[in-house]
């Protein structure tokens, strides 16, 4: 007979033994369920649910989701590849216990993200969660190498009584002002309060440019990790703010013009404790491998960009001159390039200093987008790319010919473009593998065919609740 705790596929040893203690402290806490959480293709945040007593079953077993998510759009429409998008299969999702988590804004629930395994308990291709975690684990075993990342948050903050889906911004305040946070400061304190209770170091949350815009910064951590986080502090901005009959909005773009929500990514590469972007002799401290590291970032940056900013209404926030970092360049503490180079307060530096990836958003699957960035940063150090002079100021104001002189050029204006050298990038689809790959492309296209014909107003309007 087999027994709930016999081994079974997906599971980890020890994990249902841990899952019924949990299960019992959780009740105990007045913990009635547990939300599983995953990401998507298109970047929604999509969720099973088991009772508290359950937790046990599925960390046994799994609970059972379809594969036929990998190519949902934001819309809830299905396209097909020759592999997914069909009514056929199923895995089962297995909550990484380690990442557990009870969920101070949503009183009675607790939060675990998931791996996705099929029903023979091989890792679903599709998993983004694991392919990060694969990159992770190869940087490490080829190159030696471990990484640190965050992700900012940025999101807007509407009037929950609002008509429709209408955006009224819930802070008139200016931007970065005192106003407006004091307008939003219940609010925010007990966002504070949440995300410390969930054991989550934030560095800053405060107002940001457009209208109702605040931003959430926390420290660094392993990526998968980084990715989980990122997943659990939105939903708790959004839980707490429901609680305050508030509604939010991660899209990139909540209305046609204007500066959107970002996602700036945060990453470092460290060998035995040290940080690469540090102590070295190149650019502003950088070693060797950093620099080709960067450059292989700024080399793949077209192609990432259907990865990074994967919505139509992306390309409404990546516009020159807003900070939204949109060519291919680089420069130290350079809010106009793509790559802007930290090096951190003097006294700092060693544990400070990291990349930042601007033409990043928040309808990027995290897992994919951080596991993307890796590894064309890898692909940049195994052929010791050359990292090409710093860029200051506005790229969009340099002449054409000191442009291309530099290698500085426009990133893709549209997700068509950014499909297309999505298609023509080799080593970044490679790296994702055939299934994926090819997700990401028939998702990417089915996005362009469900917005056809729209005026930018439109475009916003139809993302503009979707994440």
């Amino acid at each position: 007979m087999t027994t709930l705790a016999d081994p079974v596929p997906g599971g980890r040893p020890g994990d249902v033994e841990r899952a019924t203690a949990l299960s019992g402290e959780l009740s105990g806490r007045g913990v009635h369920g547990v939300v599983l959480a995953y990401v998507d293709t298109a970047g929604i945040g999509r969720v099973k649910t088991v009772p508290t007593a359950r937790l046990a079953s599925a960390a046994a077993w799994g609970v059972g989701m379809s594969p036929v998510f990998d190519t949902f759009l934001a819309n809830d429409s299905i396209v097909t590849t020759d592999v997914l998008g069909s009514p056929d299969g199923d895995l089962r999702l297995y909550p990484d216990l380690d990442q557990l988590v009870v969920l101070a804004g949503q009183p009675g629930w607790a939060w675990a993200p998931v791996d996705r395994i099929t029903q023979d308990g091989e890792r679903h291709p599709g998993c983004t969660r694991t392919l990060l975690r694969r990159i992770v684990t190869e940087a490490a075993e080829h190159h030696g190498l471990a990484f640190r990342a965050a992700i900012e948050i940025e999101w807007t903050v509407a009037r929950g009584d609002a008509p429709g889906d209408t955006f009224t911004p819930a802070a008139t305040g200016p931007a970065y002002g005192a106003a407006r946070q004091v307008e939003l400061g219940d609010y925010t304190a007990d966002l504070l309060a949440a995300c410390a209770a969930q054991g989550i170091d934030v560095e800053q949350v405060h107002p940001e440019y457009a209208a109702g815009q605040f931003e959430i910064s926390v420290g660094a951590v392993d990526p998968v990790a980084a990715a989980d986080r990122s997943v659990l502090v939105r939903q708790t901005v959004r839980a707490v703010a429901q609680r305050h009959g508030l509604r939010v909005s991660f899209a990139p773009a909540v209305v046609g013009q204007g500066v959107g929500n970002g996602g700036h990514v945060h990453l470092s590469a460290w060998r035995d404790g040290v940080n690469l972007h540090s102590g070295g002799e190149g650019w502003y401290g950088m070693t060797a491998e950093a620099e080709s590291f960067t450059a292989g970032l700024l080399a793949h940056l077209p192609g990432l960009t259907a990865v990074t900013a994967p919505s139509p209404a992306s390309y409404l926030r990546l516009r020159p001159s807003q900070w939204a970092g949109v060519f291919t360049a680089w420069g130290r503490e350079t809010r106009e390039t793509a790559l802007r180079v930290i090096t951190g307060t003097a006294g700092l530096r060693d544990q400070a200093a990291n990349l930042e990836i601007k033409p990043v958003d928040l309808a990027a699957n995290p897992y994919l987008a951080i596991g993307s960035l890796i590894a064309a940063g890898l692909d940049g150090l195994t052929s010791s790319a050359a990292l090409p002079g710093e860029t200051t100021g506005d790229p969009a104001r340099l002449a054409e010919a000191e442009a291309a002189a530099r290698g500085v050029r426009r990133l893709p204006v549209s997700l068509q473009e950014a499909v297309e050298e999505f298609r023509a990038d080799e080593p970044l689809r490679a790296a994702l593998g055939p299934v994926l790959a090819d997700a990401v492309i028939a998702v990417r296209r089915g996005e362009l065919a469900s917005v056809a014909g729209l005026d930018d107003d439109q475009v916003a309007a139809a993302y503009r609740w979707k994440y």
